[in-house]
């Protein structure tokens, strides 16, 4: 996308012969944005302007107004996805999406809604590897998982295969040898993903999460030892498995494209 200041300067572009009509097009794509009552500007424009779809947050929403959002980024796009969804807005949104004519689809452990019309997640052949320590880690890594598929990849996931025993982890990994990139979700002492950066030739994203207790409980230790870590990777914050999904998902998109 063309890093253009304002709509005239595309228009400006396309009048004067140096922009097509096609490259005008996926700019100002890129610069849509829809109002929403008067509750939201969604920004039905970032797929094709930073690769990766908006996200609807369902935390903190009034249930109408969550719809309403949903509802509207469906008609522009095709599909929408809501996170950290509650029972009393499941509900709704079943009972809307049949309503409607939409398919819903719910993955409980991530407790996230794919809400679609028949269009279809992208695909491009990126690979994402997606690791969690623990069996209490596996509703962030399901965050990951989600967020990574519907940005079009292919995600190979292996839970439970934390350092307490340690030789799970070796046959996970050659399980995931096509993988581009590892996202590492791990709480507590949070020590698998500097484990798994020293063992992989690929990037490694690792995840904290908000498990353990006591001194530096509630994923506090497993960021602080992230940070710490000896290993080359990059850490996103606590329980932040829709950021380490779509980071994710863009590094192998880009490896993808370039194989």
């Amino acid at each position: 996308m063309h890093p253009y200041a304002t709509i005239r300067d595309i228009l400006e572009e396309v009048k004067t012969g140096q922009l097509s009509l096609e490259e005008a097009e996926r700019t100002l794509i890129g610069l849509r944005l829809e109002q929403v009552e008067d509750i939201a500007r969604l920004d039905v424009g970032r797929s094709t302007r930073c690769g990766m779809p908006e996200v609807i947050l369902a935390e903190g929403k009034e249930t109408p107004d969550l719809i309403a959002i949903a509802l509207h980024q469906v008609r522009a796009s095709g599909r929408s996805i809501i996170s950290r969804v509650g029972e009393e807005q499941l509900s709704a949104f079943t009972e809307v999406s049949a309503k409607e004519g939409l398919t819903l689809e719910y993955m409980d452990k991530a407790r996230m809604i794919v809400l679609s019309d028949g269009t279809p997640a992208p695909s491009h052949g990126g690979v994402v590897g997606i690791l969690a320590a623990g069996t209490a880690d596996i509703r962030v890594a399901e965050e990951v998982r989600v967020i990574a598929r519907e940005m079009g990849c292919t995600v190979h996931t292996a839970y439970d295969v934390g350092v307490a025993g340690i030789h799970r982890l070796f046959s996970a990994l050659q399980e995931m040898s096509r993988a581009q990139v590892f996202v590492v979700v791990a709480g507590r002492e949070g020590t698998l993903p500097s484990i798994v950066a020293g063992l992989v030739d690929r990037p490694v994203i690792g995840v904290p999460v908000s498990t353990g207790y006591g001194h530096m409980g509630k994923g506090e230790g497993a960021l602080a030892s992230m940070l710490q870590s000896c290993s080359v990777l990059a850490v996103v914050n606590i329980d932040a498995g829709v950021v380490a999904g779509a980071f994710a998902a863009r590094i192998a998109r880009m490896v993808s494209e370039h194989e």
